[in-house]
């Protein structure tokens, strides 16, 4: 679903936006699961989560239709192209910003990685547009290119192009985690919110340990999306339970060398022997 246009303009800029992606039933459900969440849901706990802003975290264990974002074919067809099959779901948070909420401190998303810049980015970013992105309510603010930087560099608002990501409820817009970017200031009277599903390489740890802030939900959910929670192993045995693939534990019809999971039987017996694991009987 992905196209070349596409891929060019995220190597290029470090993003690209795709518009109005949601149908109006898809966005209400959504909106409708939201709403007791945001009622409760605390306010951030320092000037990064921001202090007039509500952060809710975790969003696959507490409401279904948070899936039609995280496994959007759209979005998934570009992020097959740009990191390692097996990739997972890091994090999964809905960030509502409120009334007088400041611009957060430019940041990239994976810089928490101890590996050298300039490098590939260990994570995608992605933030789905809830509310109307607009210049007065906080839409994400970016500086194109500078997924290319090396550490050295440092953002200057008076040298570097600031784009806002000014866009229709429904849209979403696809990121490095080696962009630099930022929330934008609230000046409105209304809320600028969005749900931010965060993927990263198989290889990386999640910023949110998906298997427990999903918990029993995750067996109502698709193949592919239990594959982005964790169930699921990176060659050769990444992931295992008890030497095991991870999916015996929430679907009991698994068996070895599923079509449905490239990777399902890297356990059970095609490579575990070199690891030192001793295969257990099917």
């Amino acid at each position: 679903m992905t196209n070349d246009v596409d891929r060019e303009s995220y190597e290029r800029d470090g993003y690209v936006i795709f518009e109005s992606l949601l149908t109006v039933g898809e966005l209400g459900a959504i909106r409708d699961d939201l709403a007791p969440l945001l009622a409760t849901g605390p306010k951030g706990r320092n000037d990064f989560e921001g202090f007039e802003s509500q952060r809710v975290y975790g969003l696959l264990g507490k409401a279904d239709s948070f899936a039609t974002i995280v496994e959007h074919p759209r979005v998934l067809a570009l992020l097959d192209q740009l990191l390692l099959p097996n990739y997972l779901l890091s994090a999964n948070l809905v960030i509502n910003l409120l009334p007088g909420e400041t611009a957060q401190n430019w940041h990239i998303d994976d810089g928490f990685y101890p590996l050298p810049r300039p490098r590939p980015p260990v994570s995608v970013g992605t933030i789905w547009a809830i509310d109307d992105f607009t210049a007065e309510n906080g839409a994400t603010e970016l500086i194109p290119g500078s997924h290319r930087w090396g550490a050295e560099r440092i953002v200057s608002t008076d040298a570097d192009t600031v784009v806002k990501a000014v866009m229709p409820a429904g849209s979403v817009i696809v990121f490095s985690g080696q962009l630099w970017h930022r929330g934008g200031a609230n000046r409105s009277r209304g809320t600028r919110c969005c749900i931010s599903p965060q993927y990263c390489e198989p290889w990386a740890r999640q910023q949110e340990n998906m298997l427990l802030a999903t918990g029993d939900l995750a067996v109502k959910y698709s193949p592919r999306v239990q594959s982005l929670l964790g169930y699921s192993i990176h060659p050769p045995f990444m992931g295992h339970i008890n030497g095991q693939h991870p999916l015996r534990l929430i679907d009991p019809t698994y068996t070895p060398g599923m079509d449905r999971l490239r990777a399902a039987a890297i356990l059970e017996g095609r490579t575990a022997s070199s690891a030192g694991f001793v295969r257990e009987a099917d």
